[in-house]
């Protein structure tokens, strides 16, 4: 049974965002013999100084308009804002929780568009413009599960992936959905330099096209009432609640329908740890630390430790999409 989202359970924004004073435990960065000593997908730091978003920054966030609010059973309390934007992982900007909010001032989203091709009848670039006019903007309060054992509870605003995807008409041959970050080394300082810890880049992932049609995922153009700030994925990134963050792949300027699996930046660097489906499981844990509990960060100091739910609580909606599969073979 889903587990409903009480007011409390909002993350204060303060603690999304920060990270300065982190912790780097040299047994929790991720990484093998194959994979770069600093390329990791988790380490727990999680308090910092409070960082807002810099005046300086060439594109600042923009206001709005929510056509519908989702309900979920909660009264909608919006987190603080100037926690949400410091605490992240985007190796584009670099390694540290704080490095996108701090070297991304240059990034500019704007223009942008994504094209979408592969397997499908009518392939398209759509421009943020079109996307923005055409897809009414709803809030929808989420909750996200880092592979890193810490999570949060989050208010986006965006659409369902399915009604982008619709537009192209998918051929019967498609059943991966592929999606590609955008590759700017110089607006991406870690994709020029060790400073996005020695990971291939472009970043990409996937998702079967059960996965991307569910009403769930979501295409994130925005949270806390205004567009995405650049460290959080401006201008449109994915969130599939159910699965662990990275899966949620930011600044998205490609999707490509295919019949074969794509391949996946984790998966691809350490196979053994990181999986294509990437559910939230708290059975199967990581090769080197345990996923059957998490770190609900709150505001302050606090990270109270709390069991984690199998599909991150969204069990109810998306369990039949695994019916029959063996959740610790493909994991």
């Amino acid at each position: 049974m889903t587990k409903k989202i009480l007011s409390s359970d909002i993350t204060p924004e303060s603690l999304y965002l920060n990270r300065r004073n982190i912790i780097k435990a040299s047994g929790l960065i991720a990484g093998s013999a194959a994979v770069s000593p600093v390329a990791h997908a988790g380490i727990f730091g999680l308090f910092a100084d409070e960082v807002v978003v810099p005046e300086q920054a060439v594109y600042q966030p923009k206001p709005l308009t929510i056509a519908k609010k989702v309900a979920n059973n909660l009264t909608e309390v919006l987190t603080p804002e100037s926690k949400v934007t410091s605490h992240n992982n985007f190796y584009e900007f670099g390694t540290n929780k704080t490095d996108p909010i701090e070297n991304s001032k240059a990034f500019n989203p704007e223009p942008w568009s994504i094209t979408i091709d592969g397997e499908v009848e009518k392939p398209r670039t759509f421009s943020m413009d079109d996307i923005l006019k055409n897809h009414p903007i709803e809030e929808r309060i989420y909750r996200l599960r880092c592979v890193e054992a810490w999570s949060m509870v989050i208010p986006w605003l965006g659409f369902s992936l399915a009604d982008l995807i619709k537009k192209v008409n998918p051929t019967s041959k498609a059943k991966y959905v592929a999606f590609q970050t955008l590759y700017d080394p110089k607006q991406m300082p870690g994709q020029a330099s060790r400073l996005g810890g020695g990971i291939p880049f472009p970043y990409v992932e996937g998702l079967t096209i059960a996965e991307a049609m569910h009403p769930l995922s979501l295409l994130s153009v925005g949270l806390y009432g205004k567009t995405l700030p650049a460290q959080n994925g401006a201008p449109i990134r994915l969130v599939v609640p159910w699965k662990y963050g990275f899966k949620s792949i930011k600044s998205i300027v490609k999707i490509t329908l295919t019949e074969k699996e794509p391949p996946t930046t984790w998966q691809a660097l350490a196979p053994n740890e990181y999986g294509f489906f990437a559910n939230v499981n708290p059975q199967v844990d990581h090769p080197r630390w345990s996923q059957a509990t998490e770190r609900r960060i709150a505001d302050g100091f606090r990270a109270e430790r709390i069991d984690t739910l199998m599909f991150n609580g969204y069990g109810d909606e998306v369990a039949s999409l695994y019916k029959g599969m063996d959740l610790r073979k493909f994991y």
